[in-house]
């Protein structure tokens, strides 16, 4: 899916990390969310309330998810998995572009 369609957007940006990682976020009709982001070259540890679905767009990175002990490369097209209320690792590569999609 390239496009999303009968959305609101919230106009206030999400900023972590001195600007490094930003996203707006997206409201559909149903009232699922999703954030459109983009990270720039970096470490960075995240803290997550929901279950998360991260699709990469584009970039290069890795990730430590929960529970694990090896980092996992992941490159644009592919997609991981974080599980609510937990904290994850990513090692951003080179700039990503990202959706994340926010499960009940």
């Amino acid at each position: 899916m390239t496009e999303f369609k009968n959305v609101t957007a919230i106009k206030k940006a999400n900023i972590y990390f001195d600007g490094k990682v930003t996203s707006r976020t997206l409201v559909f009709p149903d009232g699922s969310k999703k954030t459109l982001g983009i990270m720039l070259p970096g470490d960075y540890e995240f803290n997550t309330d929901a279950p998360e679905i991260m699709d990469i767009l584009s970039g290069d990175l890795d990730v430590l998810l929960p529970g694990r002990q090896e980092w996992q490369k992941i490159r644009g097209g592919e997609s991981f998995e974080v599980p609510g209320k937990s904290r994850f690792g990513l090692r951003i590569r080179e700039i990503t572009d990202y959706c994340c999609s926010f499960t009940v």
